[in-house]
C-alpha cells in the first residue's frame, strides 16, 4: 500500500488535467486492504484509469486505487473462466484473450481502462456489452470491511450503467473480475463498420477492424486528452422518436431492449448542430467524431464543463432531447454533475464580481 500526499492526478485522467488529490491511495495486494481504514467525514473515491473521468476541481479527500493484477484460468468445459486482477489494462487483456485462443471480447477492443472498471461502467461497443461475459466480480466492501463474490445478476447492468454507480457506489472496491468466454464462439458483426465483414470473418479480423476503425474515429488520449465518448446515446419514447424522424428522415434510430423506448445516436445530434471544432478555452468537440471532447493541451476542468454545456443545450433547444453525460463528474466532495458543477462556477463568478 502506497500512500501519496497532494498528488497530482495528471497521469490519473485520460483528459489530462493537472488536479490534485489531497491523499492519494494505491493497493497492489488484497491484504493491503483489510488493513487500511476510511477515515470518518473525508470524501472518497474509487479511481481506475481515470479513462472515464472528469475532475473538476482538486479532490478535497482521498482517492483509492486498486492496482491488482494478475490471471487465473479454468476450463468450466463449455467455457473458459478467466479470472483477472482489476488493475489490468483492458486492452491488454483483450489482445492477451485472442493471442490465448479465447475469443469473445474482440468488440470491445481499444477501449481504454483498467479491467476493473468495465463493470462499473458496463462498457460496450460494435453490439457487445460487458454484461453478456461477466461471470462475477469479486468486491471488498470499505464500510463493513467485508469481502463480496457477485453474480452477473447482482451487478443489475444497465445501459452503461451497473449497481457500482448506485446502491453501492464508492462503498465496494472492485478486486478481480471473472469473465465466461464460449468455446462455441459467435461473432457479432452486425453493428456499423463490422456489417462489411464476410461470414467467415474471424475474431481476429474483428479485432483488427474494430482497431482500425476506432484509431480513425477516435483521438488517442497519449496524443489528445479525452475521455471517450462525453455522452450517453439519448434513449427516448416511441412516439418521440418517430416524430424525430419525420421531421429529421436521416436520423438514425435504433431498437432496445425497452419496449416503447428507442435509441438516438448523440453524435449525430451533436454534429447537426453544427459543433464539431467548437471551442471553450482549451477545450473542443473533436473535429473528427462529435461525440469526443477533448483537451487541446490547455483546457482547465471549467472549459470542458463549460462546453459540455454548450453541447447539451444546443441539443436540447434543436432536438428537444436531453443528453445525459457518460463521462463521471467528480468534484471536491466527490461525484457531481454536469448541472451542479455549471451552478458552482456561476456562483464563483459571481462572488468575484461582488
Amino acid at each position: 500500500m502506497n500512500i501519496s500526499q497532494q498528488q497530482s492526478l495528471l497521469h490519473f485522467n485520460s483528459f489530462a488535467l493537472d488536479v490534485k488529490a489531497q491523499q492519494l491511495v494505491t493497493f497492489s495486494s488484497q491484504a493491503q486492504l483489510s488493513e487500511f481504514s476510511l477515515t470518518e467525514g473525508v470524501p472518497y473515491f474509487i479511481i481506475a484509469g481515470g479513462s472515464n473521468l472528469l475532475f473538476c476541481e482538486d479532490f478535497k479527500g482521498v482517492l483509492l486505487k486498486p492496482e491488482f493484477t494478475g490471471k487465473t484460468v479454468v476450463d468450466a468445459g463449455d467455457a473458459w473462466l478467466i479470472t483477472v486482477g482489476a488493475g489490468e489494462n483492458w486492452h491488454q487483456f483483450v489482445t492477451w484473450c485472442l493471442a490465448q485462443g479465447y475469443p469473445g471480447l474482440e468488440n470491445l477492443a481499444l477501449i481504454p481502462g483498467c479491467v476493473g472498471a468495465t463493470p462499473v461502467q458496463n462498457i460496450g461497443a460494435y453490439g457487445v456489452e460487458i454484461k453478456d461475459f461477466v461471470e462475477q466480480v469479486n468486491a471488498y466492501d470499505l464500510i463493513n470491511k467485508q469481502w463480496r463474490q457477485m453474480s452477473r445478476d447482482e451487478c443489475e447492468f444497465g445501459y452503461r450503467d451497473s449497481i457500482f454507480k448506485h446502491a453501492l457506489k464508492d462503498s465496494h472496491l472492485i478486486v478481480e473480475v471473472t469473465f465466461r468466454l464460449p468455446k462455441q464462439w459467435q461473432p457479432v458483426t452486425s453493428y456499423g463498420d463490422l456489417k462489411s465483414l464476410p461470414d467467415s470473418a474471424t475474431a481476429d479480423d474483428i479485432f483488427n477492424l474494430v482497431c482500425q476503425v476506432r484509431s480513425q474515429k477516435l483521438p488517442d488520449p497519449n496524443e489528445l486528452g479525452n475521455a471517450g465518448s462525453f455522452f450517453k446515446n439519448p434513449q427516448v419514447p416511441e412516439a418521440q422518436a418517430q416524430a424525430l424522424a419525420i421531421a429529421y428522415p436521416d436520423m438514425p434510430i435504433y431498437d432496445t431492449a425497452i419496449a416503447g423506448q428507442k435509441k438516438l445516436a448523440a453524435g449525430w445530434l451533436i454534429d447537426q448542430c453544427g459543433l464539431k471544432g467548437r471551442k471553450v478555452g482549451g477545450a473542443q468537440v473533436h473535429q473528427q467524431q462529435a461525440l469526443v471532447l477533448v483537451n487541446t493541451g490547455t483546457a482547465s476542468a471549467k472549459d470542458v464543463v463549460e462546453l459540455a454545456w454548450l453541447v447539451r443545450t444546443s441539443v436540447a433547444e434543436r432536438f428537444g432531447v436531453l443528453l445525459e453525460h457518460e463521462v463521471r463528474f467528480i468534484g471536491a466532495q466527490g461525484e457531481t454533475n454536469l448541472d451542479e458543477m455549471m451552478l458552482q462556477f456561476e456562483q464563483q463568478a459571481l462572488a468575484s464580481e461582488a
